[in-house]
């Protein structure tokens, strides 16, 4: 039996590529064991099989344990795909699957909080890398950056990225001067000096709209956009939306405006580019490994995030190009 571990994913990117992941699973022959987190237990729209076998846990290390412990005999593939193998060692053949670059590099921008959290993950993940037998990530990048900081034997790191297709809507018009961000609304993601860019920007041309997705769950982004809301600057939160909603808001955008300051993948990029927006993106080399995009600039500064905007008014810019390959064959094939 395959065991899909995907305990510590609940909410966005992730969980975008496990619902796809389970979307072609459930389309074979192959007997899984679900593994999920209690917070995805009303947001699961499947049709399990059934001879698959579906547990919702609430996501902890004590409750990861315990569940490993008596279950350690029953599986002959395990794919966790949260980051963290297992926390004991398992008789069958484990593949974690990487995306978290905070395990890597936390940016600068980071609280003494979220710094210390996330040592904390890090040495929780060296103590049990010895427990997977191989590690799968999206982009050669990663997979540099993940060996040299933990010490890992390349033969064991393999490139896997993968993503839902695209199904775009052609009839929909691409509206001017629009600019879309489609991220949660965490620390790296500088939602902060997005916003602060977009006011300067629009006080300059008197242009421009643009488009969040966050949630409530970082007051002090909210507090500035209700700020700047309330100041009559044309910036609208949407919150979350299923991807089915996301896609005609790609596809009605002129570009998709990028600033995060670490990324493992980048859905929206690959997801935008399809859609046919164009990409201003952080100079950063996650950016460069996902796609070409149009125009660049140092998400460090707001003051170049400004210039990059003005850019966009001023000057016709060349299409974006995604370099990614989608490989959900190839996962599908490791799980034997």
């Amino acid at each position: 039996m395959i065991l899909i571990d995907a305990l510590y994913i609940n909410n966005g990117g992730g969980k975008v590529l496990l619902d796809y992941l389970i979307s072609n699973l459930e389309k074979t022959d192959k007997k899984i064991f679900y593994l999920f987190d209690v917070r995805v237990k009303n947001n699961l729209s499947f049709d399990f099989k059934e001879s698959n076998t579906v547990v919702f846990l609430k996501a902890s290390m004590m409750n990861r344990f315990k569940f490993y412990n008596q279950n350690k005999k029953n599986f002959t593939t395990v794919l966790c795909f949260g980051n963290l193998p297992p926390n004991i060692r398992l008789e069958g053949v484990v593949y974690t699957y990487f995306h978290q670059l905070m395990y890597l590099s936390v940016p600068i921008d980071f609280s003494y909080f979220d710094k210390l959290k996330f040592w904390l993950k890090v040495q929780v993940l060296t103590q049990f890398k010895k427990n997977t037998n191989i590690w799968l990530v999206q982009s050669n990048i990663i997979k540099q950056k993940f060996i040299a900081k933990y010490n890992i034997n390349e033969k064991q790191v393999l490139i896997c990225p993968f993503y839902p297709p695209i199904f775009k809507e052609n009839q929909i018009e691409r509206k001017k001067h629009t600019y879309i961000y489609v991220s949660n609304p965490t620390p790296h993601k500088n939602h902060l000096r997005l916003i602060e860019a977009f006011c300067d920007f629009y006080d300059s041309y008197k242009k421009g709209k643009l488009i969040l997705t966050i949630d409530d769950s970082n007051q002090e982004v909210n507090n500035l956009l209700n700020l700047k809301k309330d100041r009559g600057y044309p910036i609208v939160s949407i919150g979350f939306v299923s991807r089915e909603k996301l896609m005609p808001l790609y596809c009605e955008s002129e570009y998709l405006i990028f600033p995060s300051l670490a990324e493992s993948f980048g859905l929206g990029l690959v997801e935008a580019i399809e859609c046919g927006c164009k990409i201003l993106g952080a100079d950063l080399p996650y950016m460069h490994e996902i796609c070409e995009p149009s125009l660049v600039f140092n998400p460090y500064d707001k003051q170049a995030i400004y210039k990059c905007l003005s850019l966009s008014l001023e000057t016709e810019l060349p299409p974006s190009k995604s370099k990614i390959n989608n490989k959900i064959n190839d996962l599908l094939d490791l799980l034997k």
